[in-house]
């Protein structure tokens, strides 16, 4: 299975609350409620609503995200984007109309979570 294929989908109308554990690539594009956990990319719909805490390796985010985000790799905000909450990420991506209210840390997560162990063996 190619690493960004769809490999779940939450289609619009549905409502789902819960925890969302899952591998690969998972799209919404209803209303989810709760905390998504996983290594692999959320692409979050123009229709869709996402309400929680969400810890993935990349969110492609075009509707609206309210809670906590943390992404290993890269989130990127489409001009559709609305996003009230914190955002955690080394890389991020703003097109021109996208909505950000919240707080953002940037940085290489790797390097913050490797160089303390380092630190304390010297």
């Amino acid at each position: 299975m190619a690493r960004d294929e769809i490999n779940a989908f939450l289609g619009a109308g549905t409502n789902y609350h819960g925890k969302l554990h899952f591998q690969g690539a998972v799209r919404i594009d209803g209303n989810f409620q709760g905390e998504v956990v996983s290594e692999g990319t959320l692409v979050v719909g123009q229709e869709a609503s996402v309400d929680g805490q969400v810890k993935v390796g990349q969110l492609v985010l075009s509707g609206k995200l309210k809670g906590e985000v943390e992404a290993r790799n890269k989130v990127v905000l489409h001009k559709t984007a609305d996003l009230q909450g914190n955002i955690r990420t080394p890389v991020l991506v703003v097109e021109e109309g996208a909505v950000l209210q919240g707080e953002l840390a940037m940085g290489n997560m790797d390097a913050a979570s490797s160089a303390k162990p380092q630190q304390d063996a010297e």
